[in-house]
């Protein structure tokens, strides 16, 4: 399902229009990025957690090469799905 099939999904439960569905599903979206963004955690329950880790610096192997690279470290976003998601 991409991003325009979401919006219809959206539309049709909900009974809003597809416009609105949209706006509403950019407001979310939105909101979720800068929440992240800010270092926040979002927890929907019964759906997941959206949220920041940090990974540490290591070393690693150019596979080109085969000579060893540092890896510098990095923060990425990781979404941990809910119970109720998990048992579907």
């Amino acid at each position: 399902m991409n991003k325009t099939e979401l919006i219809n999904a959206v539309a049709e439960k909900s009974g809003l229009s597809k416009v609105d569905a949209k706006k509403a599903l950019d407001a979310t979206l939105e909101a979720i990025t800068e929440e992240v963004k800010a270092g926040g955690k979002v927890v929907l329950v019964g759906f997941g957690t959206f949220a920041v880790s940090e990974r540490s610096a290591r070393k690693g192997i150019n596979p080109r090469t085969k000579k060893p690279i540092d890896i510098p470290a990095k923060k990425t976003t990781k979404f941990k799905a809910g119970a109720g998601l998990s048992d579907l």
